[in-house]
This record gives structure tokens, sequence and C-alpha cells, in this order.
């Protein structure tokens, strides 16, 4: 008797609801249904939400425009040894506890304005972030080195995200620290496994370091932060999973980050060369205004898709960048291919500097949880984790490779693995039940993102001292020597090999002559280039040149008309 009673429970739910266990399920789904799809809010609200909205945009250019003063104070004086990312995260601490003091002495409430809001991260900062790392690959031959690359990235990345968080969930149910379920565990593990080597990579080009190895460094860390976001989702994803075994749960895991990583490479890849194609058969380099907009369309296009499709927009945008890059770039002229670059560094520029500093400003305005022993051991599990992916993958690598990684390189690598804005941003998106369980995964990010940038980050330049004193020998007589100033090395120079001026005869002549191209190089020097890229005629080559010239000869012109118009001739003629 009891069974047809459950089932006339489900036909009709409203008699028995009351005599079965899951008694509030009906009652959930039936407030959504009256309210609006978007809550719009009226009148005085209205205007609240506005006066709110207005005091977050003026805090946050506030803080972006005192940083942009730290950093050029930096160049300006020098201090190459320190990266921007540690001056601008010691800032946000200053302007934190500043913060703090007014507040406490009730003279102003800006609580709502300093909390970092993880939607504002995902949808408007990290975006540009990562389609410009994706957009200045062209420097090097990523794809020469695509195989090591994804090891690293793919492989590396997944073993640190293992053990860090094995390790956790071990840790907890031997009651040595804050106990956590597997699924916790393994996203807190792939979080904190994304790496922003950006001071390897300027110590790396200050040392005069192969530049394949360079190349590696710098690809590996681009495509580690996207599977680290994918493998964040994938572990987030079944934290309420039903599964019966472990084995099934992996096996369904594994499937679902296979779907993201290669549905999304796949969705940003077609999306790069449908806007070379659009460019390349749409002449609109006779109105930069207009060409520089379809750049600006196509570079946001794939991270609005993915996400509306359930992939990673992160994962989509970066692979877009990659292939604009290659091809899109070389149909666009050569105004807008400058200004395409510089945009991108500086809306880059601007939203890692927004994070870093509200990174800084949340060790007061973020409430914590703080538990010595679970950072300490989250330390070490990250240093461990970072070191099992560095070295056996290189020594690994090194049996194919001609370029070899040497032991003095894997441990740099392995040193300067600072954490940086992404796994600070993604603590604060976990969705955790127990609220003082999202706020020590919060807490203990951000100590070890500060233990990295500070200590690691701050060590990386005594520790190369130590270790090469034959190459700083020959750097002095170079007079070359190590700067971490990102902006300085990445804004003060267009790059030339980055503007295309090759004309169809030129460019054949070129493959002609370069025989050793092999597997993918070649099909793409001889099918694929000539297919989505315009090769300019001597007529385009001489209208861009001309447009260039009269930019350069109008600004020239503007500069002259000052108040002191006459004393530049006399400069001008002084410098000449």
């Amino acid at each position: 008797t009891i069974e047809p009673e459950l089932n006339d429970t489900e036909s009709s739910s409203n008699d028995t609801v009351q005599t079965t266990t899951p008694a509030p399920k009906p009652t959930i789904p039936e407030p959504p249904e009256n309210e609006p799809i978007l809550p719009v809010h009226t009148g005085v609200k209205a205007q609240e939400e506005e006066q709110s909205s207005g005091m977050s945009i003026f805090f946050s250019l506030l803080v972006i425009g005192i940083c942009i003063i730290l950093v050029h104070l930096l160049i300006k004086f020098k201090l190459n040894f320190l990266p921007e990312s540690v001056a601008v995260v010691s800032l946000g601490i200053l302007m934190g506890a500043f913060i703090k003091i007014i507040e406490s002495q009730q003279l102003a409430n800006w609580k709502e304005e300093e909390m970092f809001r993880p939607n504002m991260f995902f949808l408007l900062l990290l975006p540009p972030i990562i389609f410009e790392s994706g957009y200045s690959l062209h420097k090097g031959n990523f794809f020469q080195n695509i195989g090591s690359i994804t090891l690293f990235a793919v492989f590396g990345t997944a073993i640190s995200a293992f053990i860090v968080g094995g390790g956790i969930y071990f840790l907890g149910q031997a009651d040595v620290i804050y106990k956590m379920t597997m699924t916790d565990s393994f996203a807190f593990g792939s979080l904190i496994s994304a790496v922003d080597p950006v001071a390897t990579i300027a110590i790396f080009n200050a040392l005069n370091v192969d530049p394949v190895l360079n190349m590696l460094v710098f690809g590996e860390s681009i495509l580690n932060d996207a599977v680290s976001i994918v493998l964040t989702n994938t572990a987030e994803g079944f934290a309420g999973s039903d599964v019966s075994t472990g084995w099934e749960t992996f096996m369904q895991a594994l499937g679902y980050f296979l779907k993201m990583f290669f549905g999304s490479a796949a969705l940003g890849t077609l999306t790069g060369l449908i806007s070379a194609i659009v460019l390349k058969h749409f002449d609109l380099r006779k109105t930069p205004s207009l060409e520089f907009g379809m750049m600006i369309i196509f570079a946001y296009l794939p991270y609005g898709l993915a996400e509306g499709i359930k992939l990673s927009g992160i994962m989509a945008i970066l692979f877009s960048g990659i292939v604009m890059s290659h091809y899109t770039h070389h149909n666009l002229s050569p105004v807008t291919q400058i200004l395409m670059q510089q945009t991108l560094r500086t809306v880059a520029f601007m939203c890692e500097t927004c994070v870093f500093a509200f990174l800084g400003l949340s060790i007061f305005s973020f409430p914590h949880k703080f538990e010595l022993s679970f950072v300490i051991w989250c330390i070490v599990l990250v240093l461990v984790g970072r070191a099992v992916n560095i070295f056996p993958l290189s020594f690994l690598l090194n049996f194919f490779r001609d370029h070899k990684i040497t032991p003095k390189m894997m441990f740099i690598m392995w040193f300067s693995g600072l954490r940086g804005a992404i796994p600070y941003a993604l603590s604060l998106h976990l969705g955790l039940e127990p609220i003082e369980k999202r706020q020590l995964i919060g807490t203990t990010t951000i100590v070890i993102v500060l233990f990295t940038i500070l200590l690691l980050g701050g060590g990386t330049m005594p520790l190369i001292r130590i270790m090469d004193i034959e190459e700083s020998q020959s750097r002095r007589k170079n007079k070359k020597d190590i700067n971490l100033s990102k902006t300085e090395k990445m804004g003060n120079a267009i790059e030339s090999e980055h503007l295309s001026e090759l004309t169809e005869e030129e460019y054949e002549a070129q493959i002609f002559h370069r025989q050793d191209l092999k597997g993918f190089l070649w099909l793409d020097a001889k099918y694929l280039n000539p297919f989505f890229t315009r090769r300019l005629t001597q007529e385009d080559l001489l209208h861009g040149r001309i447009q260039m010239k009269t930019l350069t000869n109008k600004w020239y012109e503007e500069v002259r008309q000052g108040p002191s118009g006459s004393e530049d001739e006399d400069d001008e003629a002084e410098l000449l």
C-alpha cells in the first residue's frame, strides 16, 4: 500500500507532501516563477544602486591611477629588481590599512567599494589579460614547441593539482589539518596550481637564455592559467555528484575536462580563423576605426559564446588570441596593428594592476579564518607539487629536445613559480557550503599568493646573483642588467617583426629559401598562411607607409604649434 501512495504523491503534490520526507522540495521553485527574470530596481532603490556602482567605479579607477604612478616611479628610479606585482600588492596592503583606520574612526564606510567581486573579475578583468597573453605569442616558435608546452601546461598542472588536493584530503582524514571533502580538496589544489611566472620570463630574457626555452616557459604559463580554471570548474562540477565509486567519478571528471579543454580550444581556433577570413575579404584598412572595432568584437566574441554554451570562455579566448595573432593580425593596416598591440597591453596592464591592488586590499576587507597548520601544510604541498611538476617532466623532455633544460634552469623555474591574480579570484568564486570553509580557503589562498609574490618573487633576484657568477660578469661587460619591470619591457617598443610588410613575391621567396620547415610549420607556410592572410601588393605597401607618415607628420605639427614653438625648433636643431 505504501508504493501506490508514493506514486500518488508524485502525480498530485498538494495533499500528501506533508507526509513524505523531502517536504521543502515543491516549495523551492515557486518564488522564482513569479519573479521577473532580471529584477530591475526603480525609484529610490535604483538611485542608491547607481550611487553605489558609481562609488565602486571611482574607487577602482583611483586605485589603478595610484598604481600607475607607483609603476612609473619604479621605472624612473630604475628599481628594476622589484617585480611590479610585489610593489602593487604592497601598495594595496597600505591602502587597506589606511581605509581600516578611517573606518575605525567612523569617518567613512567604504566596505562595499573595497570588496572584490569575483563576477567582475571573470567577466571584465580576466578576458583582456588572457587574450593579450595569447596575442603576444608571436614572439617565439609556439607551434614548433606545442608538444612540450602542452605536456608542461596540462600534465604538469594536473600533477600539481593532484599532489596538493590529495595531500590536503589525506591530511584532513588523519586530523592533522582542517577536514575537507575530496572534491573540495581537488578544487583548491587546481586553483592554487595557476602560476604567474612573470619574474621568471623577465630573468630568462636578461640572462640570454635560449629563446626556445624561454618560449617553453612563456607558453606553459599562459596555457597553465586556462587549464587551472578548467580543472577547478571540473572539480566544482562534481562536488554534489552521487556516483557510486571513486573510479567512476574520476572517469566522468576526465571526460568533462577533455570536453571543456578541446571543445573550448576548437571554438576559439574557429573564431580566430573566421576573423582572419572576414578581415581578408572585407578590406577595412582605409578606415582604421572600423577595422579596430571589428578586432575588438572578435576578441571578446568567443568568450561570450563559450560561456553561453557551457564551455570555458578563458580557454576559447586564449586560443582565439593565438590564432588572431598568427593570421588576422597580418590582414590589418599598419596603424591598426600598432593600435591593437598598444591597446591590448594597456588594458591587460590595468586589469592585472586592479587585481593585484585588490588582493592587497583584501587583507583588511575580507572576513578571515586563519589556521596556521593548514597554511603551512598547503605551502609545503604547493612547493612539492611544483617540484614534482618541473623536475621529472623537464628530465623526460630532455630525451626528445635538442635544446636541453639545464638543472639550473629547472631550479629557477621551480623557485619562481609565483601564484598571482587567478588563484585569488577563483578562491572567491568557489561555492563552498559552510561559510567558515569558504573563509579558510580564501584566507589560505591570499597567504600563499602573498608568500610566493613577496618572498619568492623578491628572492628570485638574489638567487640569480648567487647561482650564475660567470654569467653576471659577462653581463656587466655587455652592460645588460636584469629588469623585472614587465611594463617597461613590454611597453617600450612596437614589435617590428609583427608588422606585415611582405609582398606576395617576397613571401614566396622566403618560403623557397627556408627548406628546413617540417610538420605543421611547413603546412602553415605552404597552405594555411596564404589562405588566411592577405599578401600585400606594392600599392598596398606604399599606401600603408603614406598613412603612417601622414599620421606622424600631423602629430608632429600639432606638437610644434605649442606656445614655445621657436624654442622647440632650436632644441631640434641641437639634437640633429
